[in-house]
């Protein structure tokens, strides 16, 4: 069976990872990671991995300290030894070979796993690696099913992995200088800048186009930097280009298999929660239907709601044409859905009927607080709530067959709003006004709407599962239209 491999930005983004169906995931540590930008992992977070590991059995971690170290880095990183040793690492995903050596003597029971940034592409190049010690490469991006069939026929007892979705760099295996170049930011010690996405002037004198293209005198001119001049050349087989379009090989993974790929690995250790869970959730379902666990027909609504996650232009890589590698885009991505909250465990039992008092408690008091009033007082008061209907005090009625749920909300949202939700178990659900209600677990009284760091708890109709999302459709949002967020 084959592994489905999803990024952890964070604690949060791990626990989704698994809980949306991934057999492994990866995630940075600070300082040593290709993804410093992530949030990535340190200080005790280890004891939340831990707990999410004995949550999911079975589920691997990798970690990856695939900077290019300095010999401060190596120091650094022997430094820091005795931290890492307190995750429960199954893998270290490495490409600068001077920290092999220290890994295997700190590290003994964690295998290790060659970068993508290392550019393996050919099967001497893996049978050496597997010579000092690695039992698996994460294959560089320019590597074509083909051969990839070849490198495993010829080399079959080492694993191979290699991007099945996201992002991919437009640089040879991601080794790129512009942004070091123009921010001063280095992609090769986690800070890039995406300078390939960004909008660029085209300068050049009127000619004819094949001679123009050719000639060396076509320049690409960013936007924010009018001093900064890139020459484009045309040479008898290339163009000098930027921004590559996402990988998406949802619709192929079939061929990936037979290729003998042992892991599909999915791009994203800066994305959000959502993507994470959603892309993972799309995935792990292509490759049930693919093992027969499901029916494709049941796969596919999961494999649509791609679509609703953001993301650029699709292409299939360099899996079977070049050519499909060198079609590229420019922009941001964007997704139709705002993720809003994220719904934690089901409040039940005592523990509801802990609510129900408490918002019973808190209307006993209010009303109290009304009836000594001056009575003037309490008129000012009365019209003041006709205003502001958010201040109401409305306690908490149980209602037959309806669920209270702890929820973190992420973004503004208010129970006049038709919401949906999202789970590792079903596609979506949509939820209209009067469908659910938001509930301040401080009071147990009613809100109105709630916003990101407020506290809630929303009671529904529809049955959750744990780790459900809840999304709303962004009013601003324009099919075809992928709008700049910002870099």
């Amino acid at each position: 069976m084959i592994e489905l491999l999803s990024p952890a930005g964070n604690v949060e983004k791990l626990s989704y990872a698994y809980a949306y169906g991934a057999d492994a995931a990866y995630i940075g540590l600070k300082k040593f990671s290709l993804r410093v930008k992530a949030d990535n992992f340190y200080d005790d977070e280890y004891k939340k991995v831990i707990e999410l590991k004995n949550k999911y059995p079975g589920k691997k971690l990798h970690c990856a300290l695939n900077i290019s170290f300095h010999n401060k880095d190596i120091e650094n990183l022997k430094a820091n030894i005795d931290y890492f040793r307190q995750y429960p690492i199954d893998a270290f995903i490495v490409q600068d070979i001077g920290i092999v050596p220290i890994l295997q003597k700190e590290f003994p029971n964690a295998q290790l796993h060659v970068s993508t940034q290392a550019s393996c592409i050919n099967y001497e190049a893996v049978k050496m690696y597997k010579s000092m010690g690695f039992s698996r490469v994460v294959l560089g991006r320019e590597a074509s099913l083909k051969e990839i069939r070849e490198i495993k026929d010829a080399v079959p007892d080492m694993e191979l992995e290699a991007f099945c979705h996201g992002a991919m760099c437009i640089a040879y295996a991601g080794r790129c200088l512009m942004s070091s170049y123009l921010t001063g930011r280095s992609a090769q010690a986690g800070l890039c800048s995406h300078t390939c996405r960004w909008e660029y002037d085209l300068l050049s004198k009127p000619e004819g186009a094949k001679e123009l293209a050719q000639s060396g005198r076509l320049y690409l001119r960013e936007h924010e930097r009018p001093e900064e001049l890139f020459p484009v050349f045309e040479g008898e087989d290339y163009t000098a280009i930027l921004s590559s379009k996402d990988i998406r090989m949802v619709e192929h993974l079939k061929d990936m298999i037979d290729a003998g790929l042992d892991s599909l690995k999915i791009e994203g250790r800066m994305k959000s929660v959502y993507y994470v869970a959603l892309v993972t959730r799309a995935y792990r379902k292509a490759l049930d239907a693919i093992e027969g666990k499901i029916t494709q027909e049941e796969a596919n609504p999961f494999i649509d709601e791609l679509e609703n996650v953001a993301h650029r232009e699709s292409t299939t890589g360099f899996y079977y044409s070049r050519v499909d590698a060198d079609k590229t885009c420019i922009g941001a991505s964007d997704s139709k859905y705002i993720l809003t909250a994220e719904v934690g465990d089901e409040i039940a039992g005592a523990d509801f009927d802990s609510v129900l008092n408490l918002a019973s408690e808190t209307h006993k008091n209010f009303m109290k607080e009304l009836d000594e009033m001056h009575p003037q007082a309490r008129e000012a008061r009365l019209k003041d709530f006709e205003i502001h209907t958010d201040r109401k005090i409305i306690p908490l009625e149980k209602k037959e067959g309806w669920n209270l749920y702890a929820c973190t909300a992420v973004n503004k949202f208010s129970t006049d709003m038709e919401i949906e939700f999202v789970s590792p178990e079903f596609v979506s659900k949509k939820a209209k006004p009067g469908e659910w209600l938001l509930v301040n677990p401080e009071n147990g009284c009613l809100l109105n709407w709630v916003c990101d760091s407020h506290p809630c708890l929303i009671y529904t109709s529809i049955k959750l599962p744990a780790m459900t999302l809840i999304r709303i459709e962004d009013p601003d949002y324009t099919t075809g239209i992928i709008r700049d967020k910002g870099r």
